[in-house]
């Protein structure tokens, strides 16, 4: 590109930021989706057990039964409510508690006898993730309890194996650090189609596209004007929510190099931008571009492995997902923000990013010729 064309593609650049600028519904998307939705999506993770409420019926009142009843307590649950048996099922039916404990009389003394005596919990399956994560919890606190209660009565029993526990990356095992992180690799992912697709859409709406055709400028200067304005667009707002949400408000620890993930983050908004303005140009209006997102999105923010590991996935959707930009940017991000990786380790998808990139700039630029010479 010589002189005249990069003149061209920095103009029409900020002539992509000024229209940007004055789309109020486009310029809250951006605040919302890189603060409030990362906030929101880290703290409220809905597999995670986080004070939930639950009752005990102790008919036994023995120091083992209280003892139990005190393990319970926030965060992982509230207080534990004592209530009766006739209690119980009213309570579950008015959804006041997610799991009832009832410990049977004489639960103390079977214990030392080594009958192995049953305790009931009730669980409200309605609350599904809660649910079902709470009771195994449950499950471990009664058991733990009950064994520590045991030993001071029985000799203690040294175990054949003993297995150190090193927990790696994320120490204190918080959902809140994995969630932020997620969220904005998901965010850059969506605001990069989004808002190359709109803007190329709202151009054809309002009939500037014409405008453009009489000007002396390429359909390349037109298509790299908008990827550059856009990306950067985005770039700024992913650094400013790590910098400010992620490791301020929320407190996340980021382990590797920023600047190496923004490199990685510009490579994938070279290849989502692109994706963007194909998508644009396939679809006549702002309707069907949403429709069209929806189709694409989805597979590619369930698919890349933030959500699921791609170890987990049938194996031909593993190699699909290959020619996926979000597959590898995923890999990319968790392995400098989590694990500290450099260079040496992501070279890989970096180069995977930027034949993606590549291939989809040259497939949307060929597409994007075709819809204008249609227009001439």
């Amino acid at each position: 590109m010589n002189t005249r064309g990069l003149h061209n593609v920095f103009h029409l650049g900020v002539k992509e930021l000024r229209s940007l600028a004055r789309d109020p519904v486009m310029l809250v998307l951006i605040v919302y989706a890189f603060t409030f939705s990362i906030h929101t999506a880290a703290t409220a993770m809905p597999e995670t057990l986080n004070k939930a409420p639950i009752a005990i019926v102790d008919e036994d009142r023995s120091p083992l039964s209280m003892r139990i009843v005190d393990a319970f307590y926030p965060p992982l649950f509230l207080p534990p409510v004592p209530i009766t048996p006739a209690e119980m099922d009213a309570r579950m039916d008015a959804g006041l508690d997610t799991f009832a404990l009832h410990i049977p009389s004489g639960f103390e003394r079977d214990v030392l006898a080594g009958r192995a005596p049953a305790l009931q919990l009730n669980v409200d399956a309605t609350r599904m993730r809660q649910g079902f994560t709470g009771s195994a919890y449950v499950q471990t606190i009664v058991a733990d309890e009950v064994t520590d209660f045991v030993r001071g009565y029985r000799a203690e029993t040294t175990p054949a194996v003993d297995l150190a526990l090193r927990v790696r990356f994320n120490p204190e095992l918080s959902k809140v650090w994995f969630g932020s992180i997620m969220e904005i690799i998901n965010r850059i992912t969506m605001l990069a189609i989004v808002l190359t697709g709109a803007a190329l859409i709202r151009e054809r709406e309002h009939g500037t596209v014409e405008h453009l055709l009489v000007m002396p400028v390429t359909p390349f200067e037109i298509m790299s004007s908008k990827v550059l304005a856009m990306g950067l667009v985005v770039l700024a707002g992913a650094w400013l929510s790590l910098t400010v949400v992620v490791r301020g408000l929320l407190a996340v620890p980021i382990e590797g190099s920023l600047a190496l993930f923004l490199a990685g983050a510009a490579l994938q908004l070279f290849a989502t931008t692109s994706l963007g303005i194909f998508l644009a140009t396939l679809a006549r209006t702002m309707p069907q571009f949403g429709l069209l997102l929806l189709m694409v999105l989805l597979p590619l923010q369930i698919l890349a492995g933030g959500m699921t590991p791609r170890e987990s996935m049938p194996e031909a959707v593993q190699f699909i997902m290959l020619a996926a930009p979000d597959t590898h940017f995923v890999m990319l991000a968790q392995g400098i923000l989590f694990r500290g990786a450099g260079l040496d380790v992501v070279w890989p998808q970096f180069v995977a990013l930027a034949v993606i990139g590549v291939t989809l700039f040259s497939l949307s630029l060929a597409r994007f010729r075709k819809t204008l010479a249609s227009m001439a």
